[in-house]
């Protein structure tokens, strides 16, 4: 039985947003069934601050202007609490204009890195660049000399500012020499794979996004370049590799701040088991990255007294430690700093590596 008597007085409604078509799409259910874990922890107990979290779920594989409409409709409605999610760093941008100083926004996504001016309320749950693809790099060269990259993205903001500061790392402009951004939902490849400069590459970075990801994969494990050519991809799960098969995996290396056979990660993904069973959907980097957004959020709101966008801020700038069920997590400025992991895919699983 609930603790909560319903009274709406006594909820906090949070929106989640999450594709639930396109490419991103195939991560949605995983992301939902880890969000409903992070409820059921925090209603098992007082909620926040007293009061019983809800969830909304909006599809965010739409047009980034027509999720920001219905986002700002549903804040209008005065109910509407904070807004989190696993989406594109696209629909992030038109998103934010409306939370603006109105609700914290926690975007639970990797991400190309956070303007300088951000806007007031939103925290990047989700790794940069720094913290990630940049020390997957940095390992990659010194474990199997990888240095000249080829890089294939999608054509957005994510992967063209992630390229730019891969670019700006190696400095070198000669270390970089094929580089090609495709539509998001591109099932054909060829251009890319047939290209000759990509022979001059020692490794490709994937900066696509979900079932694209897998396309990709499949396709390039075909041409036989696997065995010579490494892959590297902060834009992988357990989801891509199943859609991929196991066959199309092979020398594809993923950084992440979460694996499910990683340092207490298990006990996790035991308590996610008995509530769902054994046929959920798998607990992955970005379901996972959803659920500690929802209990960040109630350290957050605990630290300031307050779900009050903010008194959460100042809270955050004065104290940036979020105490959390998994640990503490800090805060550089609006950024949240994980522990990234390297891992190789095996099949449809992860081995760890090391810790980057």
């Amino acid at each position: 039985m609930s603790p909560f008597d319903g009274n709406p007085e006594n909820i906090f409604e949070i929106i989640n947003i999450v594709p639930q078509q396109g490419p991103g799409g195939i991560f949605a259910p995983s992301c939902e069934a880890a969000i409903s874990l992070a409820l059921s922890e925090i209603n098992s107990g007082a909620g926040i601050l007293g009061r019983e979290l809800r969830v909304t779920h909006i599809d965010g594989g739409r047009e980034p202007h027509v999720v920001a409409g219905e986002v700002s409709a549903l804040l209008a409605t005065g109910m509407v609490a904070a807004v989190t999610g696993w989406h594109t760093s696209a629909v992030r941008r038109a998103v934010e204009q409306v939370t603006a100083g109105r609700v914290p926004y926690l975007f639970a996504t990797d991400h190309e890195g956070s303007d300088a001016a951000a806007p007031d309320g939103l925290f990047m749950i989700g790794a940069d660049p720094g913290h990630q693809i940049l020390p997957a790099l940095d390992w990659l060269q010194r474990s199997f000399e990888a240095r000249r990259w080829a890089i294939i993205g999608n054509d957005y903001v994510w992967p063209r500012r992630t390229a730019q500061a891969i670019r700006a790392t190696l400095l070198d402009p000669e270390l970089i020499p094929l580089e090609m951004f495709v539509p998001m939902g591109t099932r054909d490849f060829r251009r890319f794979l047939s290209d000759p400069l990509l022979d001059q590459a020692d490794g490709i970075i994937v900066l696509l996004v979900g079932a694209d990801v897998a396309r990709f994969n499949l396709q390039f494990s075909r041409t036989g370049r696997s065995d010579q050519q490494v892959r590297v991809s902060p834009a992988v799960d357990e989801n891509v590799l199943l859609a991929a098969g196991g066959g199309a995996n092979h020398n594809l290396f993923v950084p992440s701040g979460f694996f499910v056979n990683g340092p207490h990660d298990r006990e996790r993904l035991d308590r996610y088991h008995k509530l769902h069973g054994w046929f959920a959907p798998s607990l992955t980097n970005f379901s996972n990255t959803s659920y500690e957004a929802i209990h960040t959020l109630r350290g957050m709101a605990e630290l300031a007294g307050s779900m009050d966008v903010r008194r959460i801020q100042r809270a955050v700038a004065d104290r940036p430690v979020i105490e959390t069920p998994w640990g503490e997590v800090g805060f550089e400025g609006n950024q949240a700093i994980r522990p990234t992991w390297m891992a190789r895919a095996g099949g449809v699983d992860f081995e760890i590596l090391d810790g980057i």
